[in-house]
């Protein structure tokens, strides 16, 4: 029995991934039939994406909802005709799907008052945050690079120290404690987060 070529990379292939359901395969922009392929066509526009996002945030606040979207949208409209818009199926993960825009928004608001308020240190609220957007789970795909850059925009703007993102790590062993640090955040424990992302 033959396998369609879509098919190939709707399943997981490493821990955290989630699959894509057959709707959202049917907006792939580019004929792609492997996960590496796929993953080698998003990382073009992710970059392209995020060139786009410095340069806004020149004049704009990157702690705005329409930006967000906006933001996911650049970063994979080559390749998937809903980049930029709200996930409309359940997930393993994420808040239930009509609840999306609430939680997003709501987790705006509270960055700008721990910000304004300096609630925890610095680093804290940028891991908070983006711990929280991912948790949300706004989109069918590319919510952990979107919610790092968005994180790392939101630094920018604030002039503080961009994370590392584990870049020091080997790229499995980033990836595990990765994983590993945003369920502890799951738990309210972000220490290893705090660790993670400073690496």
């Amino acid at each position: 029995m033959s396998v369609p070529p879509r098919a190939l990379f709707l399943a997981p292939l490493a821990v955290g991934q989630t699959p894509l359901d057959p709707d959202e395969i049917g907006g792939l922009r580019l004929e792609i039939n492997t996960r590496a392929e796929l993953n080698d066509a998003e990382e073009v526009a992710i970059r392209e994406g995020i060139r786009w996002g410095e340069r806004q945030i020149r004049h704009r606040d990157p702690l705005d909802l329409v930006f967000a979207r906006e933001l996911h949208r650049r970063m994979f409209a080559r390749v998937w005709t809903w980049a930029g818009t709200f996930r409309t199926t359940a997930r393993n993960i994420g808040v239930d799907a009509a609840q999306i825009n609430l939680c997003a928004q709501q987790l705006i608001d509270s960055a700008r008052y721990w910000i304004e308020h300096k609630t925890f240190p610095a680093d804290e609220i940028f891991a908070r945050f983006h711990h929280r957007l991912v948790q949300i789970h706004c989109f069918p795909n590319g919510n952990g690079r979107h919610a790092r850059a968005m994180t790392d925009l939101v630094m920018a703007k604030l002039g503080a120290h961009r994370f590392g993102w584990g870049q020091s790590m080997p790229s499995e062993r980033a990836r595990a404690a990765y994983i590993f640090a945003l369920r502890a955040g799951d738990g309210g424990d972000f220490a290893s987060l705090l660790d993670f992302v400073r690496r």
